[in-house]
């Protein structure tokens, strides 16, 4: 096909802003930013943000648009954009476990994303490095229970929670959690828990998840616990997750040395001597790139390849 027209929504976000970096680095030409009305007509390098009305979605003028919004604004413009014409990449919470919707994380379940009606949900920033590494252990060994703890850089949370911590000294590192909480766990707990499963096509595994913001710029981390159906020495875990597409294994990962960095930073893979068949890890991973805007640019070419 020719050169894809791509709409990026939200372009003037963090998420939004890595995104049209991604996409020039990637070699696409034809790409507008969309943003809300107070952004419209800002300069971002050559492009000219545009308010993104349900009007200007729906033109017809788009072959893909790539959302990177709340949960509210995509479940009012999404539909906008499939009536119009274009496939959409949503990265908000609105799709992703909504049945029909393909939550995708290409080098895990990237074949799922061709089974899309006009959209494809991109999954949370600590779901995406969590189910690359999980992928190729269960395939070898069988999953029998996931326990996981992020810490998670203020970049999840927006320009305005970066701001925030740029302007705190760093003593006074302490960021709110951000999501809502039920009196049994986060939301964002259950979210990760739930779109792990979806993924990975295993809807009763066991996934127990705690998680916190820390006073960090860019990066997510997590502590990583492993139960597997059958024995996996670490060594020969080691070994599956440095085969694995999108993965990078390492002595310590850190969220700083993640910056930038496309793959997903695995390390201190180790047995955990107080179950069976256990497994301890650390991962590291740039939310705002394959947590974010790169998994959903991957989800697009995939779409693109196909077409």
């Amino acid at each position: 096909m020719s050169e894809p027209r791509i709409g990026v929504v939200g372009a003037t976000g963090a998420v939004g802003g890595v995104t049209l970096e991604l996409l020039r680095g990637r070699g696409h030409a034809r790409v507008r930013a969309f943003a809300s009305a107070r952004s419209a007509g800002r300069r971002l390098g050559a492009l000219t943000v545009e308010e993104a009305t349900p009007e200007a979605l729906a033109a017809g003028d788009l072959d893909l648009c790539l959302f990177s919004v709340g949960a509210s604004a995509s479940r009012e413009l999404v539909p906008y954009a499939i009536d119009g014409g274009a496939v959409c990449v949503d990265k908000s919470a609105a799709f992703r476990l909504t049945d029909g919707v393909p939550l995708v994380v290409p080098e895990v379940n990237g074949a799922r994303a061709l089974e899309h009606k006009g959209m494809v949900a991109n999954p949370n920033c600590c779901t995406i490095p969590l189910t690359c590494v999980l992928k190729p252990l269960h395939d070898e060994a069988g999953l029998a229970r996931v326990r996981v703890s992020t810490y998670q850089s203020a970049s999840g949370a927006g320009a305005q929670a970066m701001e925030r911590l740029r302007g705190q000294a760093p003593a006074a590192g302490d960021l709110a959690m951000d999501w809502p909480f039920d009196g049994v766990e986060f939301d964002e707990e259950t979210k990760l828990r739930a779109e792990a499963q979806k993924i990975l096509e295993l809807p009763e595994l066991p996934i127990s998840a705690n998680c916190v913001r820390v006073p960090v710029l860019v990066g997510h981390a997590e502590a990583v616990w492993i139960e597997t159906e059958e024995p996996l020495p670490p060594e020969r875990a080691r070994a599956l997750l440095e085969a694995a597409p999108g993965i990078r294994v390492v002595g310590v990962p850190t969220p700083g040395s993640a910056v930038g960095i496309d793959d997903v930073l695995v390390g201190r893979i180790r047995q955990d001597p107080t179950v069976e068949n256990g497994l301890a890890l650390f991962l590291a991973c740039d939310n705002l790139r394959k947590g974010a805007a790169l998994n959903a640019i991957q989800i697009a070419e995939l779409l693109l390849a196909a077409a």
